[in-house]
């Protein structure tokens, strides 16, 4: 068998067994005497809890609550923090908070005995939107504090914004809005509990198995190695299987300590819409002087929705603080983030991590003030982006050669740009739209030198090797990837390296599949192992562990979050057309131009992949994905209300791959899963404003959106 090399275009190592359903999910796997489970939610958005009226439960029947949990143990599950409770107990915070789980051997009993649970609350007025957390309507969430501010920073450079103000030649300021969004992975959430040999084993559909194991512990007060977390094949996450497996395993746990039977839970299509964690809305108040043409200030003031818990809130605030300036460099400014606490589900991560929210807040910000100004807006922001060695928003540097300017006239050329936006007037039904845009790869900061402390494993058994790292594979391709980095480290084929899911008691804590850290760190990890199990490969069978090392000069101050927030960028453009039917205002997407720069493709075919889904994905952010929350409700709840894009919504793609190698990547690889989501959503809201002639500042625009801003078009 020849050796596999890193230019190999090659099949996916999970493509045949899935085409042929061969794939096992969680849904797919049974054991003897299996129990299935059912939550019991909260159905009011904040309030008391008065009364649990039970019916009678047959032998063998369960309700599981807050109660279950034993005296040594806490009603709490750890993820950043420790604030979201497992079981809702006395009062709720939102529409869905889990109140129990019902568990039984037959899921039509279980089904009737959840319907005849009834809850009395004394019901409180919610704070629902970012502006009802601000107004603290109902009263302070947090009343030690009387506000509902969960989390904040700030990160500023320059001169006092006050200064900056009085000396510009004019001041432009709007408030720009994006919204919830649902991950809609194509398996829905899922897990059972076992116990096996005087452990708790979980078989989950998850992105972070080692997170589950730390976030449910403490339920019972028991170690970690207590608990084994089995990831199964993983249907899509995009970031919503990152925490949310935590609340529901950790409810398992609870009922798996009493009845010791497998118990399995299976979310169906509309309870995962309506009862899972969402993307943040936000709320983004930009402030820009200008002077001479040029932006030489920003001030912005950013909140996110968090919901009724922190769960990744705080992180992912900062990374939306951290990307506020996009791919620019503006001599001064002050970024202030507020994550608010609402009585609505609670948000967390979603492919982008918090950056999609900013980037598309300032290159829209950019867009609109080129117009103001009379200028394209491309040639006004290529007056502005950055370049290696200017200074971030955390007084760091870019460290890397920006090759935006490569890029774009790639784009330009491919998409005759410079022509078409000359030649489509304001307002004809033609447009042509552009942004850029970038994403820190790994975690910010000192965070994986700190906190994540990355291992990888690799042991030999004669001419086989095999993987053993806690990273999932969850549809992005990182079991093809890592075999690959390994295989072509090793001058070995990839058929004799095996990379099998996840199980806590068998690999090393290589971190979370998350942050776009996985090709970029762990990647490199294994590169690392491998090249020195090459060196002595003679030697037999034997393992090799590695563990993460940060490049030394790159400073970073947790307290501050002054510093190097990140080594490398993913970087990346998109130039979208449009045509516009004047009488329906439907809007149809005629050209897609994209181009990124990962530092080096691992595998151009999943690269190839990864773009197409993601900017298809931040297509419908922008355009059509509406989810709406009402009074604490969300009023689309199943997928046909809640409107994704399907292959006839948009044309074939263009993608262009910059290289640009990274040095502390594998074969110079950066992490690039996030970045493709991070920027078309803008180049469509502007190709759309050129067509109509008109201003966006929220999303998504269906067309009873674009209705109603045309009629404010003078």
């Amino acid at each position: 068998m020849a050796a596999t090399r890193i230019g190999d275009r090659i099949r996916r190592v999970d493509a045949v067994q899935k085409a042929r359903g061969e794939s096992k999910y969680v849904c797919d796997l049974t054991f003897p005497d299996m129990q299935y489970a059912y939550m019991v939610r909260s159905t009011v958005p904040r309030g008391k809890i008065l009364n649990i009226s039970l019916p009678d439960f047959p032998e063998g029947y369960y309700f599981i609550s807050a109660k279950d949990i034993p005296a040594k143990g806490k009603n709490e599950l750890w993820m950043i923090t420790k604030d979201w409770r497992c079981f809702a107990d006395e009062y709720v915070l939102y529409v869905g908070e889990t109140i129990g789980v019902v568990v039984g051997p037959d899921r039509g009993v279980l089904k009737e005995l959840r319907s005849k649970i009834k809850i009395d609350y004394e019901e409180q007025t919610p704070a629902v939107t970012i502006d009802d957390g601000i107004a603290c309507v109902g009263g302070p969430m947090f009343p030690e504090k009387n506000s509902n501010v969960m989390c904040e920073l700030f990160c500023e450079k320059g001169r006092p914004m006050e200064e900056v103000f009085a000396e510009a030649d004019e001041v432009f300021e709007e408030t720009i809005t994006t919204p919830y969004q649902e991950h809609v992975h194509l398996e829905t959430n899922s897990a059972i509990a076992t116990y096996e040999d005087g452990k708790f084993v979980f078989y989950a559909s998850a992105q972070c198995p080692f997170y589950i194991r730390k976030s449910i512990a403490g339920l019972l007060d028991i170690p970690y190695s207590d608990i084994i977390v089995r990831q199964q094949t993983t249907g899509g996450a995009f970031g919503g299987k990152e925490h949310f497996p935590d609340v529901i395993c950790g409810a398992l746990l609870v009922a798996e300590n009493i009845i010791r039977k497998p118990i399995k839970m299976v979310f169906d299509r509309e309870e995962d819409t309506q009862f899972s964690v969402k993307r943040h809305p936000s709320k983004c108040v930009y402030k820009s002087a200008i002077k001479d043409g040029r932006v030489i200030g920003v001030q912005g003031h950013i909140y996110y929705n968090c919901g009724a818990y922190l769960a990744s809130s705080y992180v992912v605030l900062q990374r939306g603080v951290f990307h506020a300036n996009g791919v620019y460099t503006f001599p001064n400014t002050y970024l202030k983030g507020e994550g608010i606490g609402t009585n609505t589900f609670p948000t967390c991560a979603f492919r982008g991590f918090g950056a999609p929210q900013t980037l598309f807040a300032i290159e829209t910000h950019m867009d609109h003030i080129a117009r103001h100004l009379g200028i394209d807006p491309l040639e006004f922001k290529m007056k502005h982006i950055c370049k290696q060695g200017d200074e971030t928003t955390t007084n760091g540097h870019i460290i890397e050669e920006v090759k935006l300017p490569e890029m774009i006239e790639v784009l330009t050329k491919e998409s005759d740009y410079w022509r078409k936006a000359k030649e489509y007037k304001p307002g004809c039904g033609k447009g042509i739209g552009i942004s850029m845009y970038n994403h820190g790869g790994a975690f910010t900061g000192n965070g994986e030198q700190a906190i994540i402390k990355a291992h990888s494993l690799l042991v030999k058994k004669g001419d086989k090797v095999t993987i053993l790292v806690g990273s999932t594979e969850m549809g992005q391709g990182f079991k093809t990837s890592l075999r690959k980095i390994c295989a072509a480290t090793l001058g070995i084929s990839m058929d004799n390296v095996d990379y099998p899911d996840p199980d806590t008691s068998k690999v090393v804590d290589s971190g979370p599949t998350a942050a776009s850290r996985s090709t970029m760190i762990v990647g490199k990890l294994v590169e690392r192992a491998a090249q020195q199990m090459k060196e002595r490969w003679d030697e037999g069978d034997f393992s090799v562990e590695v563990e993460y090392e940060h490049p030394e000069g790159y400073p970073w101050d947790q307290s501050t979050f002054r510093g190097d927030a990140y080594l490398g960028y993913g970087w990346g453009a998109a130039i979208i057309e449009v045509e516009a039917d004047k009488l329906t205002n439907e809007i149809k997407t005629v050209g897609i131009w994209t181009s990124h720069e990962i530092g080096k493709a691992i595998d151009e075919l999943i690269v190839h992949g990864q773009i197409n889904g993601g900017v298809i994905q931040s297509l419908g952010y922008g355009s059509m994905e509406k989810l709406e929350n009402k009074k604490g409700f969300f009023r689309q709840k199943s997928m046909s209300d809640y409107v994704i894009p399907t292959s006839m919504d948009f044309p074939k793609q263009f993608y262009h791959i910059q290289e640009n190698p990274y040095p502390w990547g594998p074969y110079g690889a950066k992490g690039m899963g996030e970045l493709v989501f991070n920027g078309a959503s803008a180049a469509y809201v502007d190709a759309v404003e050129r067509a109509l002639n008109t201003s966006f500042t929220a999303i998504p625009i269906p067309p009873e959106d674009i209705e109603e801003a045309l009629k404010n078009v003078q």
